[in-house]
């Protein structure tokens, strides 16, 4: 393989590591630009989104199915692990987030932080065995045969189940986009992020709002924890919790409370992560510590991120 097949190779393994923290970081930058608070239980509630898909895969694995009844169960499986999600997003939201939101901002700090932390061991106690990792379902295998699941590009090989998982990714990130820009409520969702209290004067329904927002932040967890089981098929109460702190800092990297820089800020936290494995001696070792070595000097030098939000002073 030539060295530029290598970095193909690589950048592509990037790409799949990098939707799935966008999908994560959006979830943040949506929760600051409507709440403006920092929902550090984010990354456990992308670990229930997996548990959930793969407690509603384990109902149906007995059913036999292929072909196009077997797609369709999964397009099932794929939309109520959103729906659940987003309403457990909702009912934290409700309990832990919006009671301390007008406080200082520790009080929403610790609140989400213990919140994190009651959801992962929630999932410890409750689930079986839930203390080790748990085998997640090749769901996209059925429809490859073993000669035909990857397509090579000369020495470069691209999985068929990677490119739908990409492709999954990209599509709930565009459609969400399209949401935020194109309705009447993603209209009222960045009125309430630009100025809460002219939107409600507007006639907008602030809680109404919140209670969306945190929809569709957490179904978009919920997506990405899925592609993640997907992805490494496998699965570990304890996940959230670094998926939760890259997620954040991808959406630093690309600034806070704007979704495409949430969105860029991941791609560029999954690059450096690759790129560092491949090419620093004993790199997959210190990945983790070159990429937020980049989140420190982006704090530094850009703390605004690369598409912060604009900023409005209000009088």
């Amino acid at each position: 393989m030539s060295g530029s097949e290598v970095v193909v190779q690589i950048l592509f393994n990037g790409l799949m590591l990098g939707i799935q923290y966008s999908l994560i970081a959006v979830g943040f930058t949506l929760f600051f630009g409507v709440l403006d608070v920092i929902n550090f239980s984010h990354g456990d509630v992308f670990m229930l989104g997996a548990f959930i898909s793969l407690v509603l895969i384990n109902l149906i694995a007995g059913l036999g199915l292929t072909g196009f009844g077997y797609l369709l169960v999964l397009i099932i499986i794929f939309i109520f692990t959103m729906l659940i999600t987003g309403g457990f997003g909702i009912m934290f939201e409700r309990l832990a987030v919006k009671p301390v939101s007008k406080g200082p901002p520790l009080m929403s700090l610790l609140a989400t932080l213990a919140l994190g932390m009651a959801i992962r061991e929630m999932i410890r106690i409750f689930y079986p065995r839930g203390s080790e990792s748990k085998r997640f379902p090749e769901l996209l295998k059925p429809f490859f045969s073993d000669s035909e699941a990857a397509f090579h590009a000369g020495n470069i090989i691209f999985r068929y189940d990677n490119l739908i998982i990409l492709a999954v990714g990209i599509v709930v990130i565009i459609a969400v986009a399209l949401y935020i820009n194109k309705t009447k409520m993603g209209l009222a969702i960045r009125a309430v992020a630009q100025d809460g209290e002219a939107a409600m004067m507007m006639g907008v329904n602030k809680n109404l709002v919140i209670d969306i927002t945190f929809f569709i932040g957490a179904a978009l967890a919920a997506v990405g924890g899925m592609l993640n089981g997907l992805y490494y098929n496998t699965l570990i109460f304890d996940m959230g919790a670094m998926a939760g702190v890259i997620g954040f800092s991808a959406a630093v990297i690309g600034g806070l409370g704007n979704i495409y820089g949430a969105v860029v800020g991941g791609f560029i936290f999954a690059m450096t992560q690759s790129l560092s494995a491949a090419f620093i001696p004993k790199g997959s070792e210190y990945m983790d510590v070159v990429a937020f070595g980049v989140v420190i000097i982006f704090l530094v030098f850009k703390p605004s991120g690369i598409l912060g939000e604009k900023m409005y002073e209000r009088v």
